[in-house]
């Protein structure tokens, strides 16, 4: 929802309002999942995962990050692009899949209207966490002030959104299985109950079971391959939502679910290939050469999207190592199958110990963008938090937004006042 009566730079540096109705929000998580006690137990265990205050975006911001996704993926469907990419993927990536691969995650860095360095894609994610969480947050919502009262969305909306949400499960069957129903799905991560974000798990497993299809939340080892089926206990799995960060399934403990994938007897979202085509971070490097993406038959409106919104992105060799050393405070440095912040450094804060880490191999140097900045306190000595805006997308398609808030180099559900936080569309 969005009103003309807000500025998104003012509220973000002037409101501060408490947007988060927490007994609210007790009472969502609770009825979810059927659990009263685990809201005691998140925010005993995770009390900076979400934010009590929201974040404010103009129009303009959110329409051009959907012109860069849209102009991405239309990149990604290019046969050139697709063989240059996965010619140095892990063999499992050219294994096709019928599947769209759920939840891509497009995170933004989105500072003040005009600003230098305003804006930049700064990574791509094939299982991106916390949207059924912020969908969640969304019940929780109250009108911190009248601007933002039309904005708060409605139970009918959240609803609708949890529904869009297992209907994607649905069709990423149905691809594979038309006129079949989805019938057993399995929520896959190692050691989930020891996951930040396992509350999310629980959160799927009761929102598949209200819809129908029978769910449970696995270790990879629980499941076994065998008579051409993959089996968690007595149960054979129709469909695997993947929240596995091994993303070529090469670890022992995934081999059976390696095998059901590579031997079509599972639908397995996401998958290797999506991974490889979106979110290796070498994949940005190739989206800032203009001669490259020529070469592609990339049109020139295309390039033009990409190479104003992915910063500039090389990957780090012996031969430019040198010159990233000397320029590093302009720089972040990124592994190749990096997530969540895991091994990324700004260059500003490298030790010579860690560079030579870095130098080993597997890195990217991407130019610094400026995150953006919601003041949670008023006065000289207020509070002002980073932030970055993922995008929720399937197909092609934003499903929703939220915004993470922390403080640091990067991302880390550690700060305090910080989480994630609802994302609203002003003026």
């Amino acid at each position: 929802m969005n009103t003309p009566h807000i500025n998104a730079d003012n509220f973000n540096r002037e409101c501060f309002c408490v947007s988060l109705d927490e007994q609210a929000l007790a009472q969502t998580l609770a009825d979810s999942i059927g659990n009263p006690a685990l809201f005691e137990r998140v925010r005993d265990r995770l009390p900076s995962l979400f934010s009590a205050r929201p974040v404010v975006l103009s129009q303009a911001q959110v329409q051009r990050m959907a012109r860069l996704i849209s102009a991405l993926e239309s990149v990604v469907a290019l046969p050139a692009y697709r063989e240059e990419v996965l010619s140095r993927s892990d063999p499992i990536a050219r294994h096709p899949s019928r599947a769209k691969s759920v939840f891509m995650g497009y995170d933004f860095h989105v500072h003040a209207e005009g600003a230098d360095h305003s804006f930049g894609l700064i990574e791509v994610n094939t299982n991106a966490g916390g949207a059924l969480l912020n969908a969640l947050l969304a019940r929780a919502q109250r009108a911190c002030c009248p601007e933002i009262e039309a904005m708060v969305p409605t139970g009918a909306q959240v609803d609708a959104l949890e529904s869009a949400f297992v209907a994607m499960f649905q069709n990423e069957w149905r691809l594979s299985h038309p006129g079949q129903p989805l019938q057993t799905l399995a929520i896959v991560d190692a050691s989930p109950e020891q996951q930040y974000l396992y509350p999310e798990f629980l959160l799927f497993q009761g929102l598949f079971r209200r819809h129908g299809i029978q769910a449970w939340i696995a270790d990879p080892s629980q499941l076994v391959w065998r008579d051409h089926r993959l089996w968690l206990d007595e149960t054979a799995i129709d469909l695997v939502y993947n929240r596995l960060t091994d993303f070529a399934l090469s670890e022992p403990a995934h081999a059976h679910l390696r095998e059901a994938y590579l031997q079509d007897a599972v639908v397995l979202t996401p998958h290797p290939q999506a991974h490889a085509l979106m979110a290796d971070k070498r994949n940005l490097a190739l989206l800032c050469k203009a001669d490259t993406m020529t070469a592609m038959g990339v049109p020139r409106a295309t390039q033009d999207i990409l190479l104003q919104g992915i910063p500039q992105t090389e990957v780090l060799t012996p031969s430019n190592a040198a010159h990233f050393w000397a320029q590093r405070k302009h720089y972040f440095f990124k592994p190749f199958a990096g997530y969540g912040g895991k091994a990324a450094y700004r260059g500003d804060k490298l030790t010579h110990r860690v560079w030579g880490e870095i130098l080993a191999g597997g890195y990217i140097a991407q130019a610094w963008v400026a995150p953006g900045e919601r003041t949670i306190s008023p006065g000289d000595s207020g509070q002002i938090l980073k932030f970055d805006v993922r995008n929720y997308v399937y197909d092609g398609h934003v499903q929703s937004l939220a915004a993470r808030l922390y403080q640091g180099q990067t991302t880390n559900f550690r700060t305090p006042g910080g989480g994630f936080a609802p994302v609203y569309i002003g003026a």
